[in-house]
């Protein structure tokens, strides 16, 4: 098997059918799975799932972790590449799947991860975020150590030796990506191989998101310190920002709102997350990888 496509899930129903039909697509003359990982869902996710040629493993609430529910579709795959995409993404292609994988061909080259983009349903304001972290020029090798599982691939040999994190409340990607850095391999970021990234949250989802992001940050760079003061400053500059390009597009009136409560979600989330030292109690669990 050359490459096992993981995609974990949780009532994923709304985007579950379009993705799949989009790996049926792919124009790549290589063999494939497709596992399914999914942390309970009430949905038509499964359902959905057991349609087509699809291997689902099941894991519980109370284990999840996004890199505990990775793990486990990994140690299923066969596949000498891992390539990692979310329910919630869809291919903008037919040649994604080889875009993705093709960078891992050269052996200094561990992990990989492709472009993500909105669409029309997407908020202004994260959709001005993907622009930022996810340019349209490719970076191959890249420097750093940013990625992002949503849309990434991984030789399975690197993750055998180099397992992702279970303890971290999310960035298992970027922690994995820094400890591989450290290792002296190379990480490669890939814009010909973009994916809708479709996040349909309400205000307190996006809030939690980005806190119990901060948290995992916090031990991944210690060193990394969020005041009262920055989150005043990040708030209104991104806010700035935003209504500028907002007002650029002719679109201001109608986005204004959304901008100031989606940064104001992101900056308080991520302040809040950076601050609060607390043990990770089965409440906050749940708020964290289920928020309402």
């Amino acid at each position: 098997m050359d490459a096992s496509i993981i995609i974990r899930t949780y009532n994923e129903a709304r985007h579950l059918s379009q993705l799949l039909q989009k790996i049926a697509e792919q124009q790549i003359d290589i063999s494939y799975e497709i596992i399914i990982v999914d942390s309970g869902s009430t949905d038509e996710t499964l359902s959905i799932a057991r349609k087509l040629k699809t291997q689902i493993i099941n894991i519980d609430k109370n284990e999840f972790t996004f890199g505990r529910s990775i793990n486990y579709g990994c140690d299923a795959a066969s596949g000498k590449y891992l390539v990692f995409i979310s329910g919630h993404c869809i291919p903008k292609n037919d040649t994604w799947l080889e875009q993705l994988v093709k960078p891992l061909k050269d052996k200094n080259i561990a992990y990989s991860y492709g472009r993500q983009v909105g669409n029309e349903t997407s908020r202004f304001s994260e959709r001005q975020i993907f622009k930022k972290y996810y340019p349209k020029s490719s970076a191959i090798p890249q420097d750093g150590f940013f990625c992002n599982n949503a849309n990434a691939a991984l030789k399975k040999e690197i993750w055998e030796q180099h397992p992702f994190n279970e303890s971290l409340t999310g960035l298992e990607d970027m922690d994995l990506g820094s400890r591989l850095i450290n290792k002296k391999y190379q990480l490669a970021y890939v814009a010909e191989a973009p994916v809708y990234h479709l996040h349909n949250e309400s205000w307190h989802q996006v809030r939690m998101r980005y806190q119990r992001e901060a948290v995992a940050l916090r031990e991944i760079m210690p060193e990394v310190f969020i005041r009262f003061s920055d989150f005043l400053r990040f708030y209104s500059s991104a806010v700035l920002i935003d209504t500028g390009a907002a007002l650029k597009e002719k679109i201001l009136w109608g986005r204004v709102g959304e901008i100031l409560i989606f940064r104001l979600m992101q900056y308080w989330g991520s302040y809040r997350g950076n601050n609060e030292i607390q043990k990770l109690s089965s409440q906050l669990r749940e708020e964290y990888f289920y928020p309402k």
